[in-house]
């Protein structure tokens, strides 16, 4: 039976591509390099800060790679939340989860010092177990060392758990944890990518993720 929510962050809960986007291409022209349509955004997300910087790159793309993510980095969090927004009823379902006594997590890609801001900024109201995002050294999804931390500080087992994600990698995550797989189809990703990777539940909005407590898979 379902009894704790972890979230992704980016295409889950807030809308971040704009922002992504924005920061990417302006350090991408500043190096002189070409710069990418918001569009092509929607699949580089999702992996983790480095991937994402790796992608943008140009093939001529010279420097020492450290050097590069440091300074893409310094930009991404001197950024913090900008213009990126809770999707439309994510506020109101996590407050209501959490008024039923669900207990809600976090696990992301992004670096764990930004996800965190980000949630204190724009869910000041909403407390989580636990935000988990990326670590130096440490694995990140689709390895479940991040899901089961998140189940832990929920005081709950796996398959009390609904793992709600955008994205592929969110659905492989949520499948090696032996979590329920949701799908935000609202999401960068798109339902058929969900349901491709495996998501049990397909969820059109956030209002169709309260309901999910206390049933079973």
């Amino acid at each position: 039976m379902i009894k704790a929510f972890i979230f992704d962050l980016d295409g889950t809960l807030v809308d971040t591509l704009g922002d992504i986007a924005s920061i990417m291409n302006g350090f991408l022209r500043s190096k002189g390099w070409p710069e990418h349509p918001l569009g092509s955004y929607r699949t580089m997300v999702g992996r983790g800060f480095s991937n994402l910087l790796r992608s943008a790159l140009p093939p001529e793309a010279s420097g020492d790679m450290e050097r590069l993510y440091r300074e893409a980095y310094d930009l991404y969090e001197a950024a913090g939340s900008g213009d990126s927004r809770p999707y439309p009823g994510a506020v109101e379902a996590l407050e209501s989860l959490a008024a039923s006594g669900a207990p809600l997590a976090i696990v992301s890609n992004k670096p764990e010092t930004i996800a965190r801001n980000m949630m204190d900024d724009l869910f000041p109201g909403v407390r989580f177990a636990l935000v988990r995002g990326g670590r130096a050294g440490q694995p990140i999804k689709p390895d479940p060392t991040g899901a089961f931390e998140a189940g832990a500080a929920c005081g709950a087992a796996p398959r009390e758990c609904a793992f709600v994600g955008d994205s592929d990698v969110d659905m492989r995550t949520a499948q090696a944890a032996g979590m329920l797989p949701v799908g935000a189809a609202w999401g960068f990703r798109g339902e058929a990518e969900l349901r491709d990777a495996g998501a049990v539940v397909i969820a059109a909005s956030m209002a169709d993720i309260p309901p999910l407590l206390g049933s079973s898979f």
